[in-house]
């Protein structure tokens, strides 16, 4: 039988739920060759058909499945128990909101000190995890939801992406990418919200999520400056300005011609919310324009555009994970890989000495 992502009334049940599925259907596929009980692996298999009340008796499972002779599960069970406890602590609403980003953040503060091997275990539970959901979710019209969850990108194993920055535009790219804003031609109704959209993400660094979920009411003009009341990961709120001239004129063009019932910022003709998928029209168009082509070409890139220029102009950890919403500094920094000016630092530790001597 298949349920909805969110089957349970709050969140941490329906992770709860998801996890017991999961756990079962490892203990069934992994190779029991060193199960002396078996007895026993039925009555751990039958406990959580039962379901269990907490992530506590849940590892109790986890323990006795290992102690009878089914090692493996201590490879999948182990990082998502702590995966549990960082995504409840984040006070999310949904499961939806999981997504890539997130769960990096999430490695990257929780894998740290570990080693490549277990951090190669990290990965492989939680994609594993979220594949799971996909194919065993199902809602009551049929259709299921897609994580579609790969960590390929994941920068924390000392391989040869372990030093790679996310995907951003260097100075000339992003003079051309700007150009192109002004210039790239869509729909008269939308040509204004798309400009603007688009610069919203590039100009504060928010999250794509973060400006679809925008309404008119978190925008505040005072001083020279638009600022921007986030509603972030977790339900957590933070503060984003942008200079006006950056944006006013598009700003006010939408304005006029927006559906004025909707409370969203940012909405479609028929006044329902924009998708992820319409960013990356978006997106896609104004890059072709721009002649730009990044291995990931969706506008998660302007987010870290915007962070990587934020950090080499102040040098200024804190302001970034602030101004970005990252819930542990270690996520943000990724930013300070490459920092030219302090290698040129290193160059010069030998100019003092005469020449000669």
């Amino acid at each position: 039988m298949r349920y909805p992502v969110d089957f349970k009334k709050k969140f941490d049940e329906n992770l709860l739920f998801w996890l017991e599925k999961f756990v079962k259907s490892k203990l069934t596929s992994l190779s029991n060759r060193h199960v002396q009980k078996n007895s026993e692996l039925s009555l751990i298999i039958a406990a959580l058909n039962r379901g269990t009340k907490d992530i506590e008796e849940l590892q109790n499972l986890a323990k006795k499945a290992r102690n009878i002779g089914l090692i493996g599960i201590n490879t999948y069970f182990n990082p998502l128990e702590k995966l549990f406890h960082y995504l409840c602590f984040m006070s999310l609403r949904s499961l939806k909101e999981v997504d890539e980003e997130l769960l990096s953040e999430f490695l990257a503060s929780q894998t740290a000190s570990l080693s490549d091997a277990t951090k190669k275990n990290y990965r492989i539970a939680i994609v594993s995890f979220f594949a799971f959901i996909d194919k065993q979710n199902e809602d009551k019209k049929g259709s299921s939801y897609q994580f579609r969850i790969e960590l390929k990108n994941w920068g924390g194993l000392k391989s040869n992406n372990a030093n790679k920055l996310p995907a951003h535009m260097r100075d000339v790219e992003l003079e051309r990418f700007i150009e192109a804003i002004e210039t790239t031609e869509f729909k008269p109704y939308a040509q204004a919200k798309n400009k603007l959209l688009i610069k919203t993400i590039l100009y504060s660094g928010m999250r794509v999520s973060e400006a679809l979920g925008l309404k008119l009411k978190d925008v505040i003009q005072e001083d020279g400056y638009f600022t921007f009341q986030i509603v972030g990961k977790g339900n957590k709120t933070r503060i984003a300005m942008i200079k006006e001239h950056y944006i006013q004129k598009d700003l006010q063009e939408w304005l006029s011609i927006r559906d004025k019932k909707s409370p969203l910022l940012f909405q479609s003709r028929t006044q329902k919310p924009l998708t992820q998928a319409y960013v990356s029209y978006i997106m896609d168009k104004i890059l072709t324009v721009a002649g730009i082509r990044k291995e990931k070409n969706g506008a998660h890139m302007l987010r870290h555009t915007f962070a990587t220029r934020l950090y080499q102009k102040n040098k200024d950890l804190i302001l970034v994970q602030e101004a970005l919403g990252h819930a542990d500094i270690n996520t943000s920094r990724i930013y300070t890989h490459f920092d030219k000016e302090r290698l040129k630092k290193a160059s010069e530790v030998m100019d003092d000495l005469k020449k000669g001597e």
